[in-house]
């Protein structure tokens, strides 16, 4: 055990074939023959053996190629790792539960496969919370995953393993998916780029088409906004969906005037704290005095939303809880861990909502699209307040108390996962008092992803994102 004494920041730069490159980078130092595929690989998994005593964020390790050749796409030859609840042929897929065995996956997802096509080294599988309901990655009966600015604090969730392992500089990109705010919670805790993309930008696996709300979308966190665009740009090429406009490889800020609408507190109300509306109130004269608009907007979605919203994650592990043998023979929902049996126990007390809380998710689309009369974007916090200590949202913690810190929390991000929309994190400037990143996020109109990577570009290039090497 990690004792509090022992806190602090850890990271696995060094001078090796990964040296500072971000994924563009290192892809191209290996498509110029300074650098081999093989050996990129190999330091990567040097790195993560390195930090990973620390930050507990790999549920699986794959063999290290001894040869990587021949594989074309934007990423050719990076080193990265696949989330825990994405099938990758040949390793279990756990989904960070104990309550059942996984066997080793027999063939890849669809996702899976359209990640591999920009020619990344799998070296292994990050860890998650308990089926990605958490948006923390811990557990009940194991070590968290923790945050690598300050190990003392979480590291999000529930792509909290794959931010863990960007952020200490182990692989340059890591898949990450985002249900609720997957992706953009866990990069905003750990200082990264984390996109959600439109419902349908990139192939969408068996789980979501399954759903009678499909609020899962797959993506990646990074370093770097370029590592982002190019991801995107390389999955396009894989597949891309006709129903959406083309993205292209966006490269750069665009000289384009927009109007923002910025918020600080959630819509359905739930306060800010201090340092958080700093964050986003600071980016807003940025912007300003990059030659935007930027204006107060209303968000006005039903007062319902929230509670409709937990009734919908309920139903999720509600039919886990009945499909659960599906995913393994000895699978026991009384095993689950206390976050997933209370979202559980609460829906059977209120199925009959179902279809009425569907109904009302389904039309939040249209006070979103009113939102967005007259505006390019939206600005808001990713989160209500500052990245919690590890244990503060704890598994362990009684249900009742849990879920009323989780709603204090999560306050932004389900929106456009309801909605379908996209939506960014990206590292605001400064750090809390603890040493820790602050992520402020934008959200955007369906296929507007072109729009969020021009204005990331711009914040990055205006004030460069904090670099875990140099604390």
């Amino acid at each position: 055990m990690t004792t509090f004494e022992e806190h602090g920041t850890v990271h696995a730069f060094r001078d090796d074939a990964l040296g500072e490159h971000d994924a563009v980078g290192l892809a191209a130092a290996i498509r110029r023959g300074e650098v081999g595929a093989a050996e990129a690989a190999r330091d990567a998994a040097e790195r993560v053996r390195s930090v990973e005593a620390r930050l507990n964020a790999v549920q699986t390790h794959a063999d290290v190629p001894a040869h990587v050749g021949g594989a074309g796409g934007a990423f050719a030859g990076v080193p990265t790792f696949v989330k825990d609840n994405t099938d990758y042929r040949g390793l279990p897929t756990g989904h960070g539960s104990a309550a059942f065995t996984p066997a080793a996956a027999r063939r890849h997802a669809p996702f899976a496969r359209q990640f591999l096509s920009t020619g990344v080294t799998v070296l292994g599988k990050t860890r998650l919370p308990e089926f990605g309901f958490s948006p923390t990655t811990e557990y009940e009966g194991a070590e968290p995953v923790r945050n690598p600015w300050n190990t003392g604090y979480s590291a999000g969730g529930s792509s909290g393993g794959s931010a863990a392992l960007v952020a200490a500089g182990a692989v340059p990109i890591a898949h990450a998916n985002d249900g609720g705010g997957s992706i953009r919670i866990p990069a905003a805790c750990c200082g990264l780029v984390g996109l959600k993309p439109t419902r349908g930008r990139v192939v969408t696996n068996a789980q979501g088409r399954q759903l009678p709300l499909d609020i899962v979308s797959d993506g990646i966190v990074s370093r770097s906004v370029r590592d982002t665009a190019a991801f995107l740009a390389a999955a396009e090429t894989y597949w891309r969906n006709p129903k959406l406009p083309p993205l292209g490889l966006v490269e750069g800020p665009s000289g384009r005037r927009m109007r923002i609408g910025f918020l600080l507190d959630s819509p359905n109300g739930v306060p800010s704290d201090t340092t958080t509306r700093e964050a986003v109130t600071e980016t807003v004269v940025t912007l300003e005095r990059l030659g935007h608009t930027v204006e107060p907007v209303e968000l006005a979605i039903d007062p319902r939303f929230t509670e409709d919203f937990l009734t919908y994650w309920g139903l999720l592990s509600f039919l886990l809880g009945v499909t659960g043998r599906t995913l393994g023979a000895d699978f026991d929902r009384r095993r689950m861990d206390g976050l997933s049996k209370g979202l559980r126990e609460e829906y059977v007390k209120s199925w009959r909502r179902t279809p009425g809380v569907l109904r009302r998710l389904t039309r939040t689309r249209e006070a979103y699209a009113a939102a967005f009369r007259g505006f390019d974007l939206l600005l808001s916090p990713v989160l209500a307040h500052t990245t919690p200590p590890i244990g503060h949202l704890s598994p362990a913690v009684p249900y009742p108390t849990l879920i009323e810190r989780i709603l204090a929390y999560v306050a932004f991000t389900p929106v456009n996962n309801v909605v379908g929309t996209p939506s960014i994190s990206v590292p605001a400037p400064g750090a809390t008092e603890d040493g820790l990143p602050v992520g402020i996020m934008f959200s955007g109109r369906p296929g507007s992803e072109r729009t969020l990577l021009e204005v990331a570009f711009a914040l990055e290039a205006d004030h460069p994102f904090r670099r875990i090497q140099d604390v």
